[in-house]
């Protein structure tokens, strides 16, 4: 059963990706897609934490609002060739947003949410190499302190909003001197790694092994080796997810996804289920075989 718990579209992230919602869902069905999450950035509240491209945070809230009107028309019409997932993802800018995540989570077609990291010191970390070295220097001026604030904020989110999924848990890695450095050789940060994946076991999350960081140039996809080892070794759960920005990367390197978690000895991976039309019911974990992702899928 091929499926992806993280994806966006144009439409609704105008600027950050492509293509309406209809058609990155068709694009997911015409690649063998199962089970699909919707899952557009949440809105932000302040104008303070607008990207480059952005002339005010005003707009984000009734576009979030026509998201989930939308997304609950395309849940329904294609109900019978893919179950989708309705979500979003977190920003965790300053522990203030836990309460606006809590409040967006509490809209009854809301499945889950995600959590994830884009800032350290209210300064966008994946965006651009200017961001992250004026996030860098903000942090004492090292990757490495500013890698163990970055995993410090994971922390404080993680215990704040205890999300049903971790979007991308090293993707501090991405614009870094070294990104594809082993984190185990950095003492001080992989001290806080393996904390943070703790308290995701404690909480029954799922962590995604996230093929975008394929596509952006890393040599693995998130998260790294060394994590997925120590996590699996814990007896954590590991989801997928593409992260697609449009149609142009629905189910993109998948296949080196796969052959990833292969070379992990991963069997099984795990995905959320639906409410099935009960608004109030929680969403559930079901487990998928590695076996049967691979022979869904359509590259």
């Amino acid at each position: 059963m091929a499926f992806s718990m993280h994806s966006h579209s144009g439409q609704f992230c105008p600027g950050h990706a492509k293509d309406t919602l209809e058609e990155v869902v068709q694009s997911a069905i015409s690649h063998g897609m199962q089970t699909f999450a919707l899952t557009e950035h949440m809105p932000r509240d302040s104008d303070d934490d607008m990207y480059p491209d952005e002339v005010s945070t005003a707009p984000l809230r009734p576009r979030h609002e026509r998201f989930l009107i939308e997304a609950a028309k395309l849940r329904e019409k294609y109900a019978g060739k893919i179950k989708i997932l309705i979500g979003f993802e977190g920003e965790w800018i300053r522990p203030c947003y836990a309460g606006l995540m809590k409040e967006l989570a509490s809209n009854p077609v809301i499945d889950f949410y995600i959590g994830s990291v884009h800032h350290v010191h209210a300064i966008p970390i994946d965006y651009d190499v200017v961001f992250y070295r004026k996030a860098r220097e903000v942090a004492g001026g090292s990757d490495e302190r500013l890698f163990e604030d970055y995993f410090d904020a994971q922390f404080e989110m993680l215990n704040a909003l205890k999300p049903r999924v971790v979007g991308h848990l090293d993707l501090i890695r991405l614009l870094s001197d070294e990104p594809n450095r082993d984190l185990r050789e950095i003492k001080g940060v992989w001290e806080k790694v393996v904390r943070n994946l703790k308290v995701i076991i404690e909480q029954g999350g799922l962590v995604e092994v996230n093929t975008s960081g394929l596509r952006k140039g890393l040599k693995e996809p998130y998260p790294t080796r060394s994590v997925c080892e120590e996590f699996l070794g814990m007896g954590g759960m590991l989801t997928l997810s593409d992260d697609s920005h449009g149609i142009a990367h629905v189910g993109t390197n998948y296949e080196r996804g796969i052959e990833y978690l292969e070379s992990l000895e991963v069997k099984e991976l795990y995905a959320l289920d639906g409410k099935n039309g009960d608004m109030k019911s929680q969403v559930s974990v079901r487990s998928v075989t590695l076996a049967s992702i691979r022979k869904s899928f359509k590259a």
